[in-house]
């Protein structure tokens, strides 16, 4: 935009100094203003243009590699915003009941029945990470239900602004299960901002409160192992969830269960009901189901061409009987 709108101004004064450059005698091109023009073709050139004097103009600004990039995102936009229209409308958009969603409240259960309370530990990221965004709206599921049977909620927060937000989302889920006096400020905990010092903090709420389910749900990093053993050695059920793939593996074999990746944030999505989170995790649905028979279709058109392209290839029915022929062999050894 300012090229161009640099342009339209150098234009505007070549036509103003044209006739006194005729008057002076002046050979056609030269002047400052020409060579101005001159240098911006040259810079449109090298930022990926058109080059100087391509007749062809603006495609130079056009990556047709890309143009499949640019047609997903347009189509996953536009399916987004469909459904997430019709979930604002009303219409019922089924998500599947994710068995890490009733251990939550299995585990809140069960540390109810004991008297002990229940860890939340919502990760180490800050809150700009979205799978933190994502922890705070289920901490205000787990704040309603503790509140509804008279648990005690501890959450040791890593960041001070992630503090904040879980001392919001508490006050909510305690305003949700109409018991307000159900929120107790101090429990908010600020640990550490530094990561093994906080996860020696937590490690020592596990060792000295002794809750009976602890919860892990957010970004975690290389502090997941040591909190998942620590919890195990002190006998409380625990569920964990989280998008970060490098994890999942020590939570998986020291948790009692897991929420792993997608499902973290369709557990979300579950429990709030949002629109916006139900029709962007439909919306991803419905691409993936294009692409996967986007990728069938391209194999058997790029299988049936190989076939009749080549004369040598073996036809379909001789594919067909090799095929049969290795199933049966297989199955009689």
């Amino acid at each position: 935009m300012p090229t161009v709108a640099l342009g339209l101004l150098l234009a505007l004064g070549l036509q103003a100094g044209a006739p006194a450059a005729s008057e002076a005698g002046a050979q056609p091109g030269s002047g400052a203003p020409a060579r101005v023009l001159a240098w911006l073709e040259e810079a449109d050139a090298s930022l990926g243009g058109a080059p100087a004097g391509d007749p062809a103009g603006a495609t130079g600004w056009i990556d047709t590699a890309k143009l499949p990039t640019l047609i997903t995102a347009l189509l996953f936009g536009l399916l987004m915003f469909r459904y997430q229209r019709r979930a604002a409308r009303g219409v019922e958009i089924p998500i599947r009941r994710i068995p890490g969603l009733d251990a939550i409240d299995e585990a809140i259960g069960r540390a109810t029945e004991m008297g002990r309370p229940v860890l939340y530990v919502p990760g180490i990221d800050e809150i700009k990470e979205i799978q933190t965004i994502y922890s705070m709206m289920i901490l205000r599921h787990v704040a309603r239900k503790t509140a509804e049977f008279g648990t005690t909620l501890i959450v040791p927060v890593r960041d001070s602004i992630v503090m904040t937000f879980a001392e919001e989302a508490v006050k909510g889920g305690c305003m949700d299960a109409g018991r307000p006096d159900a929120f107790v400020k101090d429990n908010i905990r600020y640990l550490s901002n530094e990561q093994f010092a906080y996860c020696a903090g937590v490690a020592g709420i596990m060792a000295r409160e002794k809750p009976a389910a602890n919860l892990m749900l957010g970004m975690f990093f290389a502090e997941s192992l040591i909190l998942a053993e620590t919890g195990f050695m002190s006998g409380a059920i625990q569920v964990a969830g989280t998008a970060k793939q490098h994890q999942l593996p020590f939570f998986v074999a020291a948790c009692d269960y897991t929420i792993m990746g997608e499902e973290y944030f369709a557990v979300t999505a579950y429990l709030t009901r949002e629109p916006n989170l139900l029709g962007t995790i439909r919306a991803g649905d419905v691409l993936k189901i294009l692409a996967v028979a986007l990728l069938v279709a391209g194999i058997v058109l790029a299988t049936v061409h190989a076939l009749s392209a080549d004369p040598a290839a073996p036809g379909w029915a001789d594919v067909l009987r090799k095929l049969l022929a290795a199933g049966g062999g297989g199955g009689s050894a």
